[in-house]
């Protein structure tokens, strides 16, 4: 099993790859390094990848996300950070804001935006950790995406269960995971990277049975949320 994942600190002669490199390398991934990341801009039709993020499902690899846990006190949580209520993120300037507990949180910043994050929380007296190279994501997006996660995910992910913002810890594949609804057809999953092969065979099985398929970024992401060229 490929470890190149293990350092999140790329750069455009050595950049940084998700857990999910090889398997994406296999189904025909097109590639760019961005913001010192190996991502996947294409699987070769970027046409029938928008078509299938329309009208079925489409999964695309975000493990390049920069992923922060922050952990003081409550009420410096809050003056560092805003109030967040737990079970629902927020949205704040190009990154989600992530309640695990009241004295825990998870952020999630394109690449670039990390190490400013970070100094600015530390000079608040909140303690990160940068869970980047820990935590794999992978977005799951279009009509069937509930259906899609259904397959595998012991999270209810209906909308009265789980609004858009809802964040919920839970079994996904039947290990450990976080689930975050970004709107009402897309959703985010951040699981133990080490089980990057696992998790791609998992949804790719889920999403072809739907009519689905691995996505790139141009056709998926919101420029603000991909590292740039």
């Amino acid at each position: 099993m490929s470890t190149a994942f293990i350092s999140p600190l790329g750069s455009a002669e050595a950049p940084a790859r998700g857990p999910f490199a090889d398997a994406a390398a296999a189904a025909g991934a097109v590639t760019e390094v961005r913001d010192g990341w190996e991502v996947v801009t294409s699987f070769g039709d970027a046409a029938a990848e928008r078509a299938a993020c329309a009208s079925s499902v489409g999964f695309a690899d975000f493990s390049f996300l920069a992923k922060l846990e922050l952990q003081a006190p409550a009420a410096t949580l809050e003056s560092a950070a805003g109030a967040l209520e737990l079970g629902s993120a927020e949205r704040r300037e190009g990154a989600w804001l992530c309640p695990v507990a009241p004295e825990l949180r998870l952020e999630l910043h394109p690449p670039a935006a990390a190490a400013a994050r970070r100094e600015q929380l530390e000079a608040a007296g909140v303690r990160t950790c940068d869970l980047t190279a820990s935590l794999g994501a992978i977005s799951v997006c279009g009509p069937r995406a509930t259906e899609t996660i259904a397959r595998f995910s012991a999270i209810d992910t209906r909308p009265k269960s789980l609004p858009v913002s809802g964040f919920r810890p839970g079994s996904i594949a039947r290990t450990p995971a976080y689930l975050l609804r970004e709107d009402e057809e897309r959703f985010l999953i951040l699981f133990g990277a080490a089980y990057g092969a696992y998790f791609w065979e998992t949804v790719a099985t889920a999403a072809a049975g739907l009519g689905g398929r691995p996505v790139g970024l141009d056709a998926l992401a919101a420029p603000s949320e991909v590292p740039h060229a």
